[in-house]
């Protein structure tokens, strides 16, 4: 039997003890954390604040909102293909036992990926990179899905919310430190003048080719892959089912199957799944588009946008390990409704914020010309309020995985993780998409950003009805 679960216990044909907890395994739950830490800087540099950026704005040569439609389209298409395959693999995943063989496939797919975005040359071919992109975001997803699911076996439920709040706080500080990292590395040297600061970007790279900016892509895959090692090697894995592949995947499809056809079992996990779906959603589209928002408001480019970055993912850091906190002590479902409440309130307020009024109505002096990055009342509101959100934003998504945890049958976790990961892709096109139209259609970015207040209020009704209390499995 693996170390870290408890010995002498029967085990299900799914390699998931039937009885009891297992025991905190230390060693394990370092491996695990180690897994956040290798995880944020892909989402940190490619798809919030820097090489969406990039892709918009320069290497696509056209029209801007065209380059930002571009990237919604790819963002879509990953989504799509995560919606469909994520509970399957889920379900095959809880038939096989062991979940590293699948994190091991993925993590080299999201490497490869990353460092083929290299190639995104200033008007180059589209679709290469618009692939790359997807298969990157597609494996980062994956990874993700199955690391996830292997905290119920290292950890006893009480330790997990700790443990999630912990492992969210130090993804952000992986964030935070990756982006001063290329600051420090590759944007500031011949911008800023200091003892301390390079005269040119390391690594000979050429600024004029965009070089500085591209090579977050191969940074990215780097540091996912090496970080990830520790869980590789640390972290007990489930045992395997004894079944091969091929019937693991049967059972796992037709445990998938069977998990569909008698949902309303689980009635109390599907509304909390839709409620997460909706408020993920609403999130994640405050961070993709709020600092397009803020470049095109008050001029940012990428060295403003990396350290806005850094600043609001200090604040997201800190609202993590609070979130951890309280997560422990009072439960997730109290955490995730006053976290959303607070998401809530700072969005309407970041969409009220423009160059020369704040709160919808307040008049306020647009940054002087000539003047330097937040010196502005509009950029320093819109900044601050960008960090509450991120105060709020921490312990929504770090308590979320928690409460699932807490919700499912341990003998099926994977695969509620998997349908966790449906939960949190199979709609985020809607929120961009709609943001889109709503944008084009108003000419106003502010009140076509404001649209993810359906989905954050949408989802936090929704919390309230959700009952914190475990499910119980099913058996033929």
């Amino acid at each position: 039997m693996s170390e870290g679960w408890p010995r002498g216990e029967e085990e299900t044909g799914i390699g998931t003890p039937t009885h009891g907890e297992p025991r905190n395994h230390t060693a394990g739950q370092v491996g695990w954390l180690m897994y956040e830490w290798a995880n944020q800087p892909y989402f940190s540099l490619i798809t919030i604040f820097l090489f969406a950026n990039y892709f918009a704005n320069v290497f696509y040569q056209g029209d801007a909102a065209d380059g930002q439609a571009y990237w919604g389209y790819t963002q879509a298409i990953a989504g799509i293909a995560i919606a469909l395959i994520s509970p399957i693999l889920g379900a095959m995943a809880d038939a096989a036992g062991p979940r590293k063989p699948f994190i091991g496939f993925f993590l080299v797919g999201v490497t490869a990926a990353c460092a083929g975005l290299w190639i995104a040359e200033p008007g180059g071919a589209l679709v290469p990179v618009m692939a790359m992109v997807i298969l990157a975001s597609i494996s980062a997803e994956f990874v993700i899905t199955f690391s996830n699911a292997m905290l119920p076996g290292i950890a006893t439920e009480r330790r997990m919310a700790l443990l999630s709040g912990v492992g969210f706080g130090i993804a952000q500080v992986a964030g935070i430190f990756v982006l001063a990292l290329v600051l420090f590395a590759f944007q500031l040297p011949g911008n800023l003048e200091a003892s301390f600061i390079p005269d040119a970007p390391l690594l000979g790279l050429d600024r004029s080719a965009f070089e500085d900016e591209r090579i977050v892509g191969p940074l990215a895959g780097l540091w996912f892959l090496v970080f990830m090692l520790p869980l590789f090697l640390l972290t007990p894995d489930q045992p395997k089912s004894g079944l091969r592949r091929v019937e693991a995947a049967r059972q796992g499809l037709r445990q998938l199957g069977e998990t569909f056809r008698r949902l309303r079992h689980f009635r109390n996990i599907g509304i909390y799944l839709i409620a997460r779906m909706l408020y993920y959603d609403g999130c994640a589209a405050v961070f993709m588009f709020g600092g397009i928002i803020a470049g095109a408001l008050f001029g940012w480019g990428a060295l403003e946008l990396a350290v806005f970055g850094i600043i609001v993912t200090l604040f997201s850091g800190i609202g993590g390990f609070l979130g951890g906190v309280i997560d422990a002590r009072f439960g997730s479902k109290r955490t995730i409704v006053g976290a959303l409440v607070l998401v809530i309130l700072t969005s309407l307020a970041l969409v009220s914020v423009d160059r020369d009024t704040m709160f919808f109505f307040v008049d306020i002096e647009p940054r002087a010309e000539g003047a330097g990055p937040f010196s502005s009342l509009g950029e320093i509101m819109f900044l601050t309020i960008a960090c509450l959100f991120g105060v709020g934003v921490g312990p929504a998504l770090a308590s979320s995985r928690t409460m699932l945890a807490r919700l499912a049958p341990r003998e099926m976790m994977a695969e509620f993780f998997g349908l966790y990961a449906l939960a949190g892709k199979a709609t985020t096109f809607l929120a961009p998409l709609t943001i889109g139209i709503v944008t084009q259609a108003t000419g106003n970015q502010q009140l076509g950003l404001s649209i993810v207040l359906v989905f954050l209020v949408a989802g936090l009704a929704l919390m309230l009805f959700v009952k914190e209390e475990r499910s119980s499995g099913i058996h033929a």
